[in-house]
């Protein structure tokens, strides 16, 4: 293994100096915009499609000799598997450059892919309508969590959420039995919640409210009162309830049989959401760090040390990824476009390797089940004070 340069020892007005120079060169125009919605066509026909293969099924399989079981089952789970996609597709490739702003400086941008117009008011239904509420999550994500990285007002520190599970004396195939069966409901019991409770906080600043630290499932508490009607209710009813009733012409059994299809979908969502966000800054050989940055250079060393890429390539590899496979490059700019990032990584390489710092970049299984290990309790964040 190589020898790194030490936090400390890290020139970070040099560091600061490098990366500012690439911020220059940074000149969003039409073409950024059009690899913008090349994404959001290829996620929308993700979806469409999905729902096109689950359409037929149903509708085949309310006929006796229509589709038999192997088929049912194959182009079902297709369907379904294309429906998840899309999903993550929408959240990763779409909303989440967009309510970063990344798009703002295009040249006569239509309102609705700002940061102000995208998913706001009655938008949400139409650009992205998920278990999320989009302003909380712009504040609990681009704010506390880029602004914060790793320190203990990130909300989304593994290793500090899940203390809990690290003090349970329970065998350790039960952790691990928990986190994987919360990687499939991780949107509805962690992201949902969570973002409410930080938007929540945000508002109490200034006020002799407690900051929250638990979340709120309650329905007739106030954040829980929020929490199932502004948050889970429009998704949950829209595609859990509406969509499945749509197949009530052919019987029950396909209202059913849409149902179950769509939540299997739903699962795949949010274990593809889980595998590709969640192991970013999460694992043995990332840092956290017990102070707030001081400067500019040290906030730019912390989105090094903190962040981790997956592998990279095309077009494709990375829409499958969610653009989240150049989690270095997106932290030092958060707001910059997807598709300046596979212009961006040589040149961010090159600025690790001339101040000496480790570059991260694996699979994002291999990440993953490293991610894994730091959840149940196996291993450990690396802690660094400041200087």
């Amino acid at each position: 293994m190589p020898t790194y340069t030490d936090y400390k020892d890290v020139d970070q007005a040099e560091l600061q100096k490098d990366i500012d120079e690439i911020k220059k060169t940074i000149q969003v125009g039409e073409e950024d915009f059009q690899h913008l919605l090349k994404l959001e066509r290829w996620g929308r026909f993700a979806t469409f499609s999905g729902f096109a293969i689950i359409a037929l099924v149903v509708i085949l399989s309310s006929y006796d000799s229509g589709i038999n079981s192997f088929d049912f089952w194959f182009f079902g789970l297709i369907g379904a598997f294309l429906i998840g996609t899309g999903n993550v597709a929408r959240w990763a490739n779409v909303t989440h450059p967009i309510l970063h702003g990344a798009y703002d400086k295009v040249p006569n941008i239509p309102f609705r892919y700002t940061k102000k117009g995208f998913a706001a008011g009655n938008r949400r239904w139409v650009d992205w309508l998920d278990w999320i509420k989009p302003d909380a999550w712009a504040f609990e994500h681009n704010i506390m969590h880029h602004y914060h990285l790793g320190e203990e007002d990130d909300p989304d520190n593994v290793e500090k959420n899940l203390e809990w599970l690290h003090k349970k004396e329970i065998p350790m195939f039960l952790k691990y039995a928990i986190v994987y069966s919360f990687a499939a409901f991780w949107k509805i019991a962690y992201y949902a919640p969570n973002t409410l409770r930080i938007l929540e906080n945000k508002e109490n600043q200034g006020t002799d409210n407690p900051r929250s630290q638990d979340y709120e499932f309650n329905p007739f508490t106030k954040r829980g009162k929020e929490l199932w009607l502004q948050y889970y209710l429009p998704y949950g009813l829209f595609q859990f309830v509406f969509l499945p009733l749509l197949f009530l012409p052919l019987g029950s059994t396909a209202v059913l049989t849409a149902l179950m299809f769509l939540v299997i979908a739903e699962l795949s969502a949010n274990l593809h959401s889980f595998l590709v966000i969640v192991p970013n800054h999460s694992a043995e050989d990332i840092y956290q760090f017990l102070t707030p940055h001081k400067t500019q250079g040290e906030y730019y060393l912390r989105q090094i040390m903190g962040s981790v890429n997956y592998n990279t390539g095309t077009d494709l590899v990375d829409f499958l990824h969610g653009f989240l496979n150049y989690q270095i490059e997106h932290h030092l700019f958060p707001n910059m476009p997807h598709s300046y990032y596979q212009k961006m990584q040589p040149i961010v390489k090159e600025i690790c390797k001339k101040h000496n710092l480790e570059y991260r970049q694996d699979s994002v299984f291999k990440r993953a089940l490293m991610t894994i290990d730091l959840m149940v309790g196996k291993t450990k964040l690396l802690t660094v004070e400041g200087v």
